[in-house]
């Protein structure tokens, strides 16, 4: 007794788990248990921790400790059991099939089989490109098939037979408009040599415009572009119709109309096509071409180029502009598109510009009617309100700049350029006024003489 109180407790404590470890049977402890325990006494050990220390050594040093587990009832299946049934399914889920050597001896059927692939390989490689050569011609270029049926609308489209009967009309207006006597058989041939110039100027046109034409919505189904009639047959009906229409002008008419025709000719399709794609001028170019009309029916009728001629085609230039821009303004894109060169495109307020200039020109042009003794003075009072209608619309064009406005003028010139010529020949001047006019003038000239004479 007195021996174990002279010891401290630390002491005693190791005394006692000394004598433990002794009956428990454990004789010598492992090195790595002892190393353990030097590490744990570094650090705080817990309680679980040391339970999980515990049963590590057990499962790893079972043959020297003295402990057995007591064997479960056989009604309670193991869980280890379990487990590795799962793992046998698994491994039979995902067996893999043996993969065959690659190397093996081919048999002669499969040695056949692959001779014949190779084969239609081959065949398929030989006959690739000109199956790539069919589409690449089935894109290109080809003549569709004529029939008779469907050649006058062919060459009625070639020709632009509605701008065709437009510049017939104007030229018909000039002819109506000149002082002289109405000859009927002068104005079918002057109305017949024009309408077949304007066909032959139309149809060379669009033989020139062919690559830009299928670039347009406007014009991607024009003859030529599709494909409807050659090129060649193109040509020859221009030529069939510009020759005799020339023709008629020179020999029937008189040789001015004739060469003013054959002038039209020229520029239409020598100078404004190709300009279209050069410069913002073949608008202009293109405003003298459409005068040029009834200048020709002024000079059909009196043979001669008056000042009621110029008249009647700075009429007919000025009312082109508003019609024309406003046009283009709705096709920009399309303009653009094909390559041309338009006021709309390039300069947008050029070109509302010179359409509202335009507008008011037509007042004054409609004003210097009567002062060349050509129509009444009621022509201009008349013809103010749709003068004054198409300048507030040029107006609207300028200020506004949207596809609205320039819609609006361009279907009031449709109408207005009719209107305006049909009150001009109400307003004309008839020709027993003009001939009392002379026949006064004339006397006052005879009594003047008479006066001075002694």
């Amino acid at each position: 007794m007195s021996a174990a109180r002279r010891c401290s407790p630390p002491r005693a404590l190791a005394g006692l788990f000394v004598w433990h470890l002794k009956n428990t049977g454990i004789r010598q402890i492992p090195c790595q248990f002892v190393h353990l325990c030097r590490v744990a006494n570094d650090r705080l050990i817990t309680f679980q921790y040391f339970n999980f220390l515990k049963r590590m050594y057990v499962t790893q040093y079972n043959k020297d400790l003295s402990q057995r587990a007591k064997p479960k009832s056989d009604s309670v299946a193991s869980p280890f059991r379990e487990l590795q049934q799962l793992d046998q399914e698994k491994k039979v889920i995902h067996k893999i099939r043996p993969i065959s050597p690659v190397h093996q001896p081919l048999s002669e059927t499969s040695s056949r089989n692959e001779l014949r692939e190779i084969k239609s390989a081959a065949e398929t490689e030989d006959s690739g490109p000109p199956v790539r050569a069919e589409s690449k011609e089935d894109r290109q270029w080809k003549e569709m098939k004529l029939r008779l049926d469907d050649l006058p609308g062919i060459l009625a489209r070639l020709s632009k037979i509605k701008l065709t009967a437009l510049v017939v009309s104007t030229a018909s207006a000039g002819f109506a408009m000149a002082p002289v006597p109405f000859d009927l058989m002068c104005f079918l041939l002057a109305s017949l040599g024009t309408g077949l110039a304007s066909c032959a100027a139309n149809s060379i046109n669009q033989f020139f415009e062919v690559p830009f034409d299928s670039n347009m919505n406007r014009t991607k189904n024009r003859p030529l572009v599709r494909g409807q009639i050659s090129p060649l047959l193109a040509v020859c009906f221009a030529a069939s119709c510009g020759v005799p229409g020339i023709a008629l002008l020179t020999l029937g008419v008189n040789p001015l109309t004739g060469a003013l025709g054959a002038f039209n000719i020229f520029l239409y399709t020598c100078c404004y096509t190709p300009m279209k794609r050069m410069s913002i001028a073949n608008t202009w170019v293109g405003a003298v071409v459409g005068a040029i009309p009834p200048v020709m029916g002024w000079t059909a009728a009196t043979g001669s180029l008056d000042a009621g001629a110029l008249l009647l085609g700075g009429i007919l230039y000025s009312w082109q502009f508003p019609h024309f821009n406003a046009l283009s303004w709705g096709l920009r894109e399309d303009y653009s598109r094909g390559g041309y060169c338009m006021m709309s495109v390039t300069h947008p307020g050029l070109c509302r510009r010179v359409a509202l200039r335009h507008c008011l020109a037509l007042i004054g042009l409609s004003t210097v009617a009567p002062v060349l003794d050509i129509t009444t003075w009621t022509f201009p009072i008349i013809s103010l309100p749709i003068n004054l209608y198409i300048s507030y619309l040029g107006f609207q064009f300028y200020r506004d700049a949207d596809r609205s406005s320039s819609r609006k003028l361009f279907f009031c010139s449709l109408w207005h350029l009719p209107m305006l010529l049909l009150v001009m020949f109400t307003c004309k001047k008839s020709l027993l006024e003009k001939e009392d006019k002379g026949d006064l003038l004339g006397g006052n000239h005879g009594r003047a003489m008479e006066i001075t004479l002694p």
